[in-house]
């Protein structure tokens, strides 16, 4: 998850946008505050998409945090959303090979599967169900306003499905059916909390005045730094940019040595006018705990070719442990898949629970 710059709009919408944001930031920043004093009162549902192995970006993004939450105490989930996975793609080939990395990966970062319930969209009918109440709670328009999913459908190529125009919903499905009221996210995925809060709070007013069913989640907005591809752009497996968590010594050698920079010898920190230089030295901070600007007056005039070597020596003394981890757990696959089988057992009671506190407020138990 990302963090973007909000410029100032002057025009009514951008007002009305920033009122919004501002009202989120307030309600987020108050919310962490709660929750650093009574960690255990707070239910996180987070989540990935398996489409292929994790990088360094979702390492710093997001998976990082998710471990800090976990150990604080607050009640952790993480959702391998393999349903999702078919909201712009064709196929689910490799699916089963990605979702048993996902658990790896977690495992490997320091998620404890005895303190975070790790689950996938598929094995958990319960939860899906939800569907079908919760898209009586919103409107076509409202469907069609959310920026994430115009933006995912203008990167697909593919003409709107159902599926991919309800994706918010199912994201209010993933939160709620655990009651989740806490959600980390980059002010991006703001909208998607929004209408998780609206369908909760419509589900309350509609069928459960005296006795609410669903909380209305906070989003806890990220301070993760935005984290960029080897060549400036933003990180993605389909850049060829993003270094992988699994990728050996070797292959992260190799990937970072093909990076483009620019013609200028004397390296400097200057994300705006140099990108791709700046996009290595960022990875360098990250991977050792510096300011990019002082490994950068460190290189001086080496050139890229020192930059370079100190960015292949640094993340990879950086992941050598999480590679290491990673080796050991794979060794075991029949544990993993034991992880994954006892999480969606977790996720299956839940969900059955709230369905059945969803049809007896709707006066559906016969």
């Amino acid at each position: 998850m990302t963090n973007e710059t909000v410029e100032p709009d002057i025009t009514a919408a951008g007002n009305e946008v920033s009122a919004s944001f501002l009202a989120a930031k307030k309600r987020s920043d108050e919310t962490l505050a709660a929750l650093e004093a009574n960690p255990g009162k707070f239910t996180m549902l987070t989540g990935d998409r398996p489409t292929g192995r994790l990088h360094l970006g979702h390492y710093f993004g997001t998976i990082l945090e998710r471990v800090r939450m976990q150990d604080k105490g607050v009640h952790t989930n993480i959702i391998i959303a393999d349903y999702q996975v078919i909201t712009d793609r064709d196929t689910t080939e490799h699916i089963e090979d990605n979702v048993l990395n996902l658990v790896i990966e977690y495992l490997a970062a320091g998620i404890d599967p005895n303190k975070t319930m790790i689950f996938t969209h598929s094995a958990v009918p319960a939860e899906n169900q939800l569907m079908l109440p919760f898209l009586s709670l919103v409107t076509e328009s409202e469907l069609h306003r959310n920026p994430t999913v115009k933006a995912e459908m203008e990167a697909s190529g593919h003409a709107l499905t159902g599926l991919l125009l309800t994706y918010p919903i199912h994201q209010a499905c993933d939160i709620l059916f655990c009651k989740g009221n806490v959600v980390p996210v980059g002010k991006d995925q703001l909208p998607h909390i929004e209408i998780t809060r609206t369908i909760a709070r419509r589900f309350n007013e509609r069928y459960a005045k005296k006795h609410p069913v669903f909380p209305e989640p906070a989003a806890i907005l990220s301070e993760a730094p935005e984290i960029p591809g080897l060549d400036g752009r933003k990180m993605s497996k389909s850049y060829g940019n993003a270094i992988s968590l699994g990728a050996t010594a070797e292959e992260t050698a190799k990937l970072i040595k093909k990076s483009p920079t620019d013609s200028e010898r004397m390296i400097t920190f200057d994300p705006v006018n140099r990108p791709q230089v700046s996009a290595l030295l960022t990875t360098a901070g990250l991977a050792t705990g510096r300011d990019p600007k002082e490994i950068a007056e460190e290189i001086g005039n080496a050139g890229a070719g020192a930059l370079k070597q100190y960015v292949t020596e640094s993340v990879n003394a950086f992941l050598a442990p999480h590679r290491e981890r990673r080796a050991e757990l794979a060794k075991d696959m029949d544990t993993i898949r034991d992880i994954l089988h006892e999480g969606n057992k977790r996720a299956n009671a839940i969900a059955e629970e709230t369905l059945d506190e969803v049809r007896a407020a709707m006066g559906m138990k016969y």
